[in-house]
Protein backbone atom coordinates (compact mmCIF):
# COMPACT_ATOMS: atom_id res chain seq x y z
CA UNK A 1 0.00 0.00 0.00
CA UNK A 2 1.30 3.42 -0.95
CA UNK A 3 0.83 6.20 1.50
CA UNK A 4 -0.21 9.56 0.28
CA UNK A 5 1.54 12.87 -0.33
CA UNK A 6 0.41 14.43 3.19
CA UNK A 7 1.25 11.51 5.11
CA UNK A 8 4.88 11.17 3.11
CA UNK A 9 5.50 15.06 3.86
CA UNK A 10 4.43 14.41 7.87
CA UNK A 11 6.86 11.23 7.68
CA UNK A 12 9.75 13.32 6.12
CA UNK A 13 9.07 16.28 8.95
CA UNK A 14 8.42 13.91 11.61
CA UNK A 15 12.44 12.81 10.38
CA UNK A 16 13.86 16.32 10.69
CA UNK A 17 12.43 16.39 14.51
CA UNK A 18 13.94 13.35 15.65
CA UNK A 19 17.48 13.79 17.35
CA UNK A 20 19.97 12.81 14.40
CA UNK A 21 23.02 11.86 16.39
CA UNK A 22 23.11 11.33 20.05
CA UNK A 23 26.71 12.06 21.84
CA UNK A 24 27.49 11.15 25.19
CA UNK A 25 30.75 12.58 26.48
CA UNK A 26 31.76 11.88 30.02
CA UNK A 27 28.08 11.70 31.05
CA UNK A 28 27.01 14.86 29.29
CA UNK A 29 24.54 14.97 26.47
CA UNK A 30 24.76 16.10 23.04
CA UNK A 31 22.22 16.01 20.40
CA UNK A 32 22.19 17.11 17.33
CA UNK A 33 18.95 18.32 15.21
CA UNK A 34 18.29 19.31 11.89
CA UNK A 35 18.07 23.32 13.42
CA UNK A 36 20.62 22.89 16.55
CA UNK A 37 22.69 21.57 18.73
CA UNK A 38 21.70 20.90 22.34
CA UNK A 39 23.74 20.50 25.25
CA UNK A 40 22.35 19.04 28.14
CA UNK A 41 25.14 20.99 30.62
CA UNK A 42 24.35 23.94 30.78
CA UNK A 43 20.98 23.29 28.67
CA UNK A 44 21.25 24.90 25.72
CA UNK A 45 19.94 25.03 22.23
CA UNK A 46 22.63 26.73 19.86
CA UNK A 47 21.16 27.36 16.26
CA UNK A 48 22.98 25.26 13.35
CA UNK A 49 22.90 28.65 11.55
CA UNK A 50 25.52 29.79 14.63
CA UNK A 51 27.21 26.62 15.09
CA UNK A 52 28.13 26.79 11.20
CA UNK A 53 28.85 30.73 10.75
CA UNK A 54 28.98 32.63 13.76
CA UNK A 55 31.01 30.54 16.92
CA UNK A 56 33.22 27.99 15.06
CA UNK A 57 35.75 29.10 12.91
CA UNK A 58 37.54 25.42 11.52
CA UNK A 59 35.60 22.78 12.03
CA UNK A 60 36.55 18.87 11.51
CA UNK A 61 35.08 17.41 8.47
CA UNK A 62 33.22 14.81 10.05
CA UNK A 63 31.52 17.87 11.81
CA UNK A 64 30.54 19.38 8.57
CA UNK A 65 29.12 16.42 7.28
CA UNK A 66 26.30 17.27 9.57
CA UNK A 67 25.39 20.39 7.64
CA UNK A 68 26.07 19.10 4.13
CA UNK A 69 23.14 16.09 5.74
CA UNK A 70 20.83 19.10 6.49
CA UNK A 71 21.10 20.67 3.14
CA UNK A 72 20.41 17.54 1.59
CA UNK A 73 17.26 16.84 4.16
CA UNK A 74 15.64 19.58 3.26
CA UNK A 75 15.88 18.79 -0.46
CA UNK A 76 13.72 15.83 0.64
CA UNK A 77 10.94 17.94 2.98
CA UNK A 78 10.52 20.35 -0.19
CA UNK A 79 10.45 17.19 -2.50
CA UNK A 80 7.68 16.08 -0.18
CA UNK A 81 6.16 19.36 -0.07
CA UNK A 82 5.96 19.46 -3.80
CA UNK A 83 4.09 15.99 -4.10
CA UNK A 84 1.03 18.09 -2.05
CA UNK A 85 1.00 21.22 -3.85
CA UNK A 86 1.62 20.10 -7.30
CA UNK A 87 3.32 16.29 -7.98
CA UNK A 88 6.74 14.99 -6.61
CA UNK A 89 8.96 12.66 -8.16
CA UNK A 90 9.75 10.29 -5.25
CA UNK A 91 13.53 9.21 -6.65
CA UNK A 92 14.19 12.76 -5.42
CA UNK A 93 13.05 12.64 -2.38
CA UNK A 94 14.45 9.20 -1.52
CA UNK A 95 17.71 9.80 -2.64
CA UNK A 96 17.85 12.89 -0.22
CA UNK A 97 16.75 10.85 3.11
CA UNK A 98 19.08 7.97 1.96
CA UNK A 99 22.23 10.72 1.32
CA UNK A 100 20.89 12.32 4.34
CA UNK A 101 20.94 9.42 6.40
CA UNK A 102 24.55 8.31 5.10
CA UNK A 103 25.58 12.09 5.87
CA UNK A 104 25.06 11.11 9.68
CA UNK A 105 27.35 7.91 9.96
CA UNK A 106 30.34 10.31 9.37
CA UNK A 107 29.38 12.10 11.72
CA UNK A 108 28.95 9.19 14.53
CA UNK A 109 32.33 7.62 13.21
CA UNK A 110 34.14 10.76 13.54
CA UNK A 111 33.10 10.79 17.18
CA UNK A 112 33.15 7.56 18.29
CA UNK A 113 36.60 7.50 17.05
CA UNK A 114 37.64 10.12 20.12
CA UNK A 115 38.53 8.60 23.57
CA UNK A 116 35.38 9.18 26.10
CA UNK A 117 32.81 9.62 23.13
CA UNK A 118 30.14 7.59 22.70
CA UNK A 119 27.73 8.68 19.52
CA UNK A 120 24.37 6.91 18.51
CA UNK A 121 22.96 7.57 14.56
CA UNK A 122 19.23 7.62 15.56
CA UNK A 123 18.65 10.47 12.41
CA UNK A 124 20.13 7.64 10.19
CA UNK A 125 18.15 4.82 11.07
CA UNK A 126 14.87 6.87 10.98
CA UNK A 127 15.73 8.68 7.75
CA UNK A 128 16.59 5.33 6.17
CA UNK A 129 13.18 4.18 8.19
CA UNK A 130 11.18 6.49 6.13
CA UNK A 131 13.04 6.46 3.00
CA UNK A 132 12.39 2.62 2.82
CA UNK A 133 8.87 2.57 4.47
CA UNK A 134 7.11 5.41 2.65
CA UNK A 135 9.42 5.43 -0.56
CA UNK A 136 10.60 2.35 -1.92
CA UNK A 137 7.06 1.24 -2.42
CA UNK A 138 6.67 3.74 -5.05
CA UNK A 139 10.28 2.88 -7.08
CA UNK A 140 9.34 -0.45 -7.12
CA UNK A 141 5.62 0.35 -8.27
CA UNK A 142 7.34 2.21 -11.24
CA UNK A 143 9.24 -0.54 -12.33
CA UNK A 144 6.72 -2.89 -12.40
CA UNK A 145 4.79 -0.66 -14.38
CA UNK A 146 7.27 -0.15 -16.61
CA UNK A 147 8.24 -4.02 -17.03
CA UNK A 148 4.49 -4.93 -17.30
CA UNK A 149 4.36 -2.32 -20.50
CA UNK A 150 7.36 -3.86 -22.27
Amino acid sequence: MVAGPRRRFLAVVVAGLVPWTVLSVGGELTILFTFGLFTTSPPELLPIYDYFFRFTRRLPRFIESWGTGVVLYLFALASALSGIVWREDPRITALSLVGAALSQIGVVLGFNRRIGYVALPVGTVVLLGVAWWYYWPLLRFSTDEESVSE
